[in-house]
């Protein structure tokens, strides 16, 4: 049984680290830190504000979640390679298990890939299973993630391809629905998008099951967010692209068109193997 008054502490306030800080924050004390000011943010009732990258390490007494840029995660470890980590959670695209374990020792580490509909609970959340142990304090850091949306179990070999679906998925549903009518959303998600993101996800190698389901999970978690958003179409495709990230490179590929998503995707998959660390 997991003990709901544990601590975690996570690393970077962005769009990631602080919508999984929102879901999770009724049943754990949260301890953030990010490099930018982010006391005076509308949204940290009941987040406490580390001082330090070491103080929300720290302050963690059941894990440590890693939700910085994927060049930013060097750093970090550093940072925290001295202190005594049960578990971290990382959610840095593209980099592996085996480079994080090499730089923080003996610590649990979980790999997994969100997208932004966890902000509503919709979110769709691939785990390695390569990174699973029967221990407790590691069933403790894959139980913080319930609350999110829905959890898929994949070999960390696919993990790459599951950023080009799963986490880029949003970024293209939001492209492409800019031009749609509002009261067509749904039927566009529901019958047009998950169907060519399923095709998609075939495409870059997984198999019929779980491409169909990824598919539309994500169509789904991205229409939930689009409703429950007070945010444009633009606006949420602007705030899920990252400069140089695997986003922006399949949108570049699919130009608004949605018979290029399995273009699109296959071009954020050849981004997220660039940007990946294995060793």
């Amino acid at each position: 049984m997991i003990n709901m008054k544990k601590t975690i502490g996570i690393i970077g306030f962005g769009n990631m680290g602080s919508a999984i800080a929102q879901r999770i924050k009724k049943d754990y004390e949260v301890w953030v830190f990010d490099k930018k000011d982010i006391k005076q943010t509308t949204s940290m009732f009941r987040i406490n504000v580390a001082k330090s990258i070491l103080e929300a390490a720290e302050r963690s007494n059941g894990c440590v979640i890693l939700a910085v840029k994927p060049q930013d995660v060097d750093s970090v470890l550093e940072e925290i390679s001295s202190t005594k980590i049960n578990s971290l959670i990382s959610i840095a695209a593209g980099i592996s298990i085996s480079y994080i374990k090499k730089r923080l020792g003996g610590a649990n580490v979980v790999r997994i890939m969100p997208n932004l509909p966890i902000k509503v609970g919709k979110g769709t959340i691939c785990i390695a299973e390569d990174s699973l142990s029967p221990e407790d304090r590691l069933l403790f850091a894959v139980g913080s993630l319930d609350s999110l949306g829905r959890i898929f179990y994949i070999r960390e070999n696919m993990m790459d391809a599951a950023t080009a679906v799963a986490g880029s998925g949003p970024g293209f549903f939001f492209a492409l629905v800019e031009g749609i009518p509002r009261k067509d959303w749904e039927q566009f998600a529901r019958e047009v998008f998950a169907l060519s993101l399923g095709n998609a996800a075939l495409a870059v190698g997984f198999d019929t099951e779980i491409a169909q389901e990824l598919a539309m999970e994500t169509a789904i978690g991205s229409l939930t967010l689009l409703q429950q958003s007070a945010l444009s179409p633009e606006a949420l495709r602007m705030q899920v692209t990252s400069k140089g990230g695997t986003t922006e490179a399949g949108l570049e590929a699919l130009e608004g068109k949605i018979e290029n998503l399995t273009k699109a995707v296959r071009a954020a998959l050849r981004r997220a193997e660039e940007l990946s660390k294995k060793e």
